[in-house]
């Protein structure tokens, strides 16, 4: 089979480093699908491990942590997929990704694709989702129902991002809260207010634009951003007795001390956690398959802003330096890969 991988030399520019090599198309292990893969996306993820996360960078890696294709074969063990279903998932750090003709995946931590999806639009989604459940119901523990936490205020930081665009909608969505989100730019503002967001504030000068709106403090923060820009705007807005979630990691020192005094509390999540440990891996593709009756429903919509072209070493390349700008609005898609 055909693979896209990295070029292993992680500080090439995003346009010069991929390239494509000849890889044995992989056999499926007792719980694997092997998928042959109809679309990607990229994510922040991506360029992190492009130039030395998680990954031994002098390696040439498969990167690619959305995807959705067709399941070619299944191992012994699998019991809820066949081969024709087409599947959706984010799958496993340490495992080959998906920018590639085919990909095993644990068929554990994927579910069937949502069907009123286009295969460009699924792809968008899984990594993004699941951060974002996770977040919402997992670590802030967020009821849902429409009339749950009428009273109470969720603040999400990067709003116009690819977990930002999801979470303000399955917040908006799937519960009563109140949502606010931080974007500047006027594209990325209006994307906010598309997603479901009730109020748009400037990120710039945050505490003092979310005074101006009339918001001293809030329930919740989602911080979809690097923690050390933030530390000091969150540790002001959190109500006492608030939750904090973050994503992001910081190069920059934080004081977790000055949560203790409001008794806040502060979580992370990290989607690949529960692969990575072996966690109750289930759970993800539980999510999944709850998610895709939602997007279904038309009760989420995908957030695909562009699909970059097939997928190629110079549109994933093209991909990764958009994405490193950071300002792209929700998520970049490409389809699969031309025939050899």
């Amino acid at each position: 089979m055909q693979a896209i991988t990295t070029t292993g030399q992680p500080q090439a520019a995003p346009e010069e480093a991929f390239e494509i090599r000849q890889r044995e198309t992989p056999t499926p292990g007792d719980q694997d699908l092997l998928v042959r893969i109809e679309a990607v996306s990229v994510n922040p993820v991506d360029t992190k491990i492009r130039q030395g996360a998680f990954l031994p960078s002098d390696q040439h890696n498969v990167l690619g942590w959305d995807a959705v294709g067709r399941v070619e074969s299944v191992g012994a063990g699998v019991e809820h997929f066949a081969p024709g279903d087409r599947v959706y998932y984010a799958g496993e750090v340490e495992r080959p990704g998906c920018n590639a003709e085919y990909q095993l995946v644990d068929a554990r931590l994927a579910a069937k694709a949502p069907q009123q999806l286009s295969v460009e639009e699924a792809a968008a989604m899984p990594l993004t989702s699941l951060t974002a459940w996770e977040a919402l119901f997992d670590k802030l523990k967020l009821s849902q129902g429409a009339d749950t936490h009428r009273e109470q205020t969720l603040l999400i930081i990067n709003g116009a991002g690819g977990v930002g665009s999801i979470a303000i909608q399955m917040a908006r969505q799937l519960t009563g809260i109140k949502v606010i989100a931080t974007a500047s730019r006027d594209t990325s503002v209006e994307w906010c207010r598309r997603m479901g967001a009730h109020e748009v504030v400037d990120h710039h000068d945050l505490v003092a634009n979310m005074q101006q709106a009339g918001h001293e403090q809030v329930d919740y923060i989602f911080n979809c951003h690097d923690i050390g820009d933030h530390w000091d705007n969150m540790v002001s807005l959190i109500r006492p007795l608030g939750h904090i979630v973050a994503i992001a990691e910081t190069q920059k020192p934080v004081d977790l001390n000055a949560l203790q005094g409001k008794a806040v509390t502060f979580s992370w999540e990290f989607m690949f956690a529960r692969p990575l440990h072996g966690a109750d891996i289930a759970h993800q593709g539980q999510i999944l398959a709850t998610l895709a009756e939602h997007f279904d429903a038309g009760r989420l919509r995908s957030t695909l802003s562009d699909i970059v072209g097939p997928l190629t070493p110079a549109n994933l390349g093209e991909a990764h330096r958009r994405l490193e700008t950071g300002h792209t609005t929700g998520k970049l898609v490409l389809s699969a890969m031309p025939a050899a």
